[in-house]
């Protein structure tokens, strides 16, 4: 089974996103900020995918993800960007940072378990 660690500072994207991917046959790691998301990445949290907000108090979604990518457990591990954002400057520099791909919210349960299935082959 494949594990997801969704990190967002809304509780309902959370509760919504990690019924969607329990359903699918995933296990999820939550956490409600960026901040918290590297406490469990730095104790060694085993995830196959990072789906990330990118507008959260504290730390942003692209800070996280460059902090994410300093660690070497995790240089390869797909991760997606889940946030209301569509601006393309944003997605490049999401793709700087280390992002595999980008989902904008609201995002179906299938738009999110395709993009899902084509980043974990």
């Amino acid at each position: 089974m494949k594990t997801i660690f969704l990190v967002d500072d809304s509780a309902t994207i959370l509760l919504s996103i990690s019924n969607i991917l329990a359903k699918a046959g995933y296990a999820v790691e939550k956490a409600g900020n960026a901040e918290e998301g590297m406490k469990k990445f730095q104790a060694g949290v085993k995830v196959d995918l990072l789906i990330t907000d990118l507008n959260m108090p504290g730390m942003n979604g692209i800070q996280f993800i460059r902090e994410v990518r300093k660690l070497p457990n995790y240089k390869f591990m797909p991760i997606l960007f889940l946030t209301t954002e569509s601006q393309q400057e944003k997605r490049a520099e999401a793709k700087a940072a280390g992002a595999s791909g980008w989902i904008v919210k609201p995002a179906t349960a299938d738009q999110l378990l395709n993009t899902i299935k084509l980043v974990l082959r």
